[in-house]
């Protein structure tokens, strides 16, 4: 079942330990089929040099399993919270890459700094609160803090992006330990100057409508 989406979805999952956002067998990233609305999101404590794709679990929104022998992600509940609050959103990915979470460890969103955060994020990356592993809480703090953007921190954890599709959401994950790092480098050497929220608009707005093959 969902074999292409399947094998999108692992093959995004190996894009985290490429780009340096996972450690051995944290974080995980799934995605929802439109037309049946079932989710496939990667197995409990697999490595991912072992992941394949008949390995990923394929559930309903509400946690019906569907297909797969293997537990799912311990961050099951909440990816799925997200899905049944966010229709808009197909992919969702969670990271602990460090540059990011280390403002999540400090409770701190990341402002504005470059023109790559406007871009990518339209805003500043937020930060939400503390919640427990396991069950919907950290959902609950994603929709509640994250606003506009395809990304939060989340307070003593890490990071949590979402996009129209998986793909969009591990490029959101990558982009912000990106712009992450090079915010915290910029703060080793003195303080940044926020851009302004109206040009914030401006970038976002080219970055969405004017750059690359419209």
């Amino acid at each position: 079942m969902l074999e292409a989406l399947r094998e999108q979805v692992w093959k995004l999952h190996l894009e985290l330990p490429k780009n340096n956002l996972v450690m051995w067998t944290g974080g995980n990233v799934s995605g929802r089929d439109p037309a049946t609305g079932y989710v496939v999101i990667k197995p409990s404590g697999v490595k991912y040099e072992d992941l394949r794709p008949e390995q990923l679990v394929v559930l309903d929104v509400n946690g019906q399993r569907i297909e797969g022998d293997l537990k799912a992600s311990s961050d099951t509940a909440s990816h799925l919270y997200i899905y049944r609050h966010r229709p808009d959103v197909n992919g969702i990915v969670h990271t602990h890459s460090p540059y990011a979470t280390a403002f999540a460890a400090l409770g701190k969103p990341i402002p504005v700094y470059l023109t790559a955060i406007a871009d990518e994020f339209g805003g500043p990356i937020p930060c939400g609160g503390f919640a427990l592993i396991g069950g919907e809480q950290i959902g609950q703090v994603v929709i509640e803090s994250i606003g506009g953007s395809p990304a939060v921190l989340l307070k003593n954890h890490g990071v949590f992006t979402v996009g129209v599709n998986a793909e969009a959401a591990v490029k959101a994950a990558v982009m912000v330990e990106d712009v992450a790092r090079t915010v915290w480098i910029a703060l080793q050497l003195g303080q940044p100057d926020e851009i302004p929220a109206e040009e914030v608009a401006k970038l976002r707005h080219r970055y969405a409508h004017e750059y690359g093959q419209q």
